[in-house]
């Protein structure tokens, strides 16, 4: 079971802030993609650099040999994969699919036994880096599936992240994706409560940045999102109404494995705000606002 560079044909289905920048690091790492997204117009880019374009999710998977999606919310995953004009249903057998959305892993089990009557090959692949971590290739990818199969997908990974991680089976890497956003969760709350009270308490925050970021409350968050913070820049790395979806899809799954998480509750309940004061399409980053703005 292996495929190789010069056989794969790469099916990407999802060309947004994330999708555009993995596609085009599989193209710069040699390999053939073709590309499908709803709005035409976000695979121009691709399309430009050599990608080739197809009209239909239906016309992607008859056409490639390994397909990735990287959607938006679990029901897109659902209707992509296993919809009557989907993924599953139209893929030639020996095919690997691979979602590297983050979704539900209720749902990526059902997934994986859906390919595997149709003897297709399936993997959930979620990933974490955000928009420079994407364009820089160096995600962190956190997969579920069978073994044999993550070791034959693992060059196609290589081009789009650094820590690859094989999590266990099906499901397994949207758990993990899942404990990553939680761990988040509280992590934005803290680096914005942070940067606020070195604000209010007349300090630079830039300075206070610098000191804190490199000891025991440093984290990816702290270094990477805190400056665009204190810059103001809310530009997308992540959306808001993403990140929402991730929580909700976390707190869901916690309660089913019969765990509290107050501190993602707590998150989600902020986060849900500044989506009401039209903040969905901004990054996550502008939790900051929440302090600063009293919205």
């Amino acid at each position: 079971m292996s495929i190789t560079k010069k056989d794969a044909i790469i099916g990407f289905i999802g060309t947004g802030v994330m999708g555009r920048s993995m596609a085009v690091n599989l193209m710069k790492s040699g390999f053939k993609v073709i590309v499908y997204n709803r709005t035409k117009a976000k695979a121009q880019e691709l399309i430009e650099k050599g990608a080739a374009w197809k009209d239909t999710v239906a016309e992607v998977a008859r056409e490639a040999n390994v397909i990735i999606t990287m959607v938006g919310y679990p029901k897109d995953v659902r209707e992509v994969y296993l919809g009557e004009n989907g993924i599953i249903k139209n893929a030639k057998p020996g095919s690997y699919l691979i979602d590297m959305t983050t979704s539900s892993p209720k749902l990526a089990k059902e997934i994986y036994e859906a390919a595997k009557e149709k003897s297709l090959y399936a993997l959930d692949a979620p990933v974490s880096g955000g928009d420079v971590g994407a364009r820089e290739a160096r995600l962190s990818i956190m997969v579920g599936g069978d073994p044999e199969v993550f070791e034959a997908m693992k060059p196609i990974f290589e081009a789009m992240g650094k820590d690859i991680v094989l999590q266990g089976g099906a499901g397994a890497g949207q758990y993990t994706k899942m404990s990553n956003q939680i761990a988040i969760a509280s992590n934005m709350m803290g680096v914005c409560e942070a940067m606020a009270y070195a604000k209010k308490a007349g300090l630079d925050p830039k300075k206070v940045l610098q000191s804190i970021a490199t000891g025991a409350a440093g984290s990816w968050s702290l270094s990477n999102l805190a400056p665009r913070m204190l810059s103001g820049d809310f530009e997308p790395g992540f959306y808001i109404k993403h990140f929402i979806k991730d929580m909700k899809i976390a707190l869901e799954s916690a309660r089913e494995l019969g765990l509290e998480t107050p501190g993602l509750e707590l998150a989600l309940s902020l986060y849900e705000k500044l989506a009401e004061k039209g903040e969905e399409n901004s990054g996550t980053q502008a939790l900051f606002k929440y302090y600063i703005d009293k919205f």
